[in-house]
């Protein structure tokens, strides 16, 4: 599969650049100069899926992709090395569903041996490649069926301080699903093996899926982490220890910070906003860890219980990297002339509708501006007041 006449690392620098659509139709030509044209072709459209995720291993050419679908799939660089970071302590690690093998990668890292299983024999023989050219000699690599029974053999021996697992989100028709019982492997057929052979076991889901019910089917949840990156929630890791009954902690990791969001107490709602107050928008990964009093914490009021912005004269820089801040610059009633003397007055904004009867999009064409610039109108609804507004704002 990987004996070549020119070599493959060549061939992929070489072509790193080109239109791959007009590469593929070229396949007979290079048949002579790469036998498994069709692995090297793979390889150029991941890397190019890889290249903002996990640039360490882009800048190693000869690593072999043959699955797209594993690069669109795979943990980024900054999401692997937290994962890594959530198990402190574990000597040996199991991650029984490899995939590209990002993750045992970034817990080889900090782990004395890491055990790699991944069931497609095609992506396991080319990780272990990648593994060897990445100057990765703690990993074992398994090619085994996860499945109910067959985890001693994958184990062979091996005792794990931490079990991994990042059940695949697609059904066989292609479809995403964010459930547990839809994913595969089940890991609620597998938990008790699982917590038999290990006293921890860290899963990773859908940034999609419920929190409170995943909890709940699974019971013995120690933490919750929320992990985002590039602006988006990218995953939900589950820490789970075995005879654990307690609460469960909630933590957000965003921009290389980490947040616990406390238990809900009540806050009082601001009774208004006025031009010079400073405006927080938290991020999707507070927002999904359903930490919506948080910022009250932090001496912020919220302006509603739907609309999800907070109000105050100092944001901390605590709260910054979870979140936008914003300067009010004017606030006026949300009205059709106010729409109309905003849209003339501010021609360049970035628009947001928040608990108003209008969609962002509905208000961005009825302001008639252009997206761009560092204006943002959000248009909102204030509960106290029991009223719309427009906040223009700067960032």
């Amino acid at each position: 599969m990987y004996f070549c006449n020119m070599e493959f690392a060549e061939f992929i620098l070489a072509h790193d650049a080109d239109d791959l659509a007009r590469l593929a139709l070229s396949r007979a030509r290079w048949a002579a100069e790469v036998p498994d044209f069709e692995l090297a072709l793979s390889t150029l459209e991941c890397r190019r899926k890889l290249r903002g995720k996990v640039p360490e291993w882009v800048a190693v050419p000869a690593l072999r992709y043959p699955f797209r679908l594993s690069a669109e799939q795979c943990s980024s660089s900054e999401t692997a090395r937290y994962k890594a970071s959530v198990i402190p302590g574990a000597r040996l690690v199991a991650d029984l569903t490899g995939g590209m093998g990002v993750d045992s990668w970034a817990f080889a890292q900090r782990c004395q041996e890491v055990l790699y299983n991944e069931m497609r024999p095609e992506l396991a023989m080319a990780t272990a490649f990648n593994f060897r050219e990445l100057g990765l000699h703690n990993v074992i690599v398994r090619n085994e069926m996860l499945v109910r029974g067959n985890l001693d053999s994958i184990l062979e021996g091996f005792v794990p301080d931490a079990i991994f697992l990042d059940p695949a989100r697609r059904a066989a028709d292609g479809r995403k699903v964010f459930r547990l019982e839809d994913c595969e492997p089940d890991v609620l057929q597998l938990l008790p093996e699982l917590l038999e052979a290990c006293p921890l076991v860290l899963l990773k889901l859908s940034p999609m899926a419920d929190i409170t019910l995943v909890c709940k089917q699974l019971g013995c949840v120690k933490q919750v982490h929320v992990v985002a990156a590039e602006g988006e929630c990218k995953e939900l890791l589950l820490l789970l220890e075995r005879g654990y009954s307690g609460p469960y902690s909630l933590l957000v990791f965003q921009n290389g910070r980490v947040l616990e969001v406390p238990p809900v107490s009540a806050f009082s709602p601001a009774t208004g906003v006025e031009a010079g107050a400073l405006l927080f928008e938290p991020g999707k990964a507070l927002l999904k860890a359903g930490a919506f009093d948080l910022p009250c914490r932090y001496g912020l009021q919220p302006l509603g219980r739907h609309t999800h912005l907070y109000v105050g004269t100092s944001v901390p820089e605590a709260l910054r990297p979870f979140g936008k801040v914003f300067e009010v610059l004017e606030v006026v009633p949300l009205n059709k002339r106010s729409i109309k003397e905003m849209g003339q007055k501010y021609p360049q904004a970035e628009v947001t509708a928040r608990n108003v009867p209008l969609t962002s999009e509905e208000l961005r064409t009825r302001l008639g501006v252009r997206s761009g610039g560092n204006i943002h109108i959000f248009g909102v609804h204030v509960d106290t007041l029991s009223a719309n507004y427009l906040l223009i704002s700067r960032a």
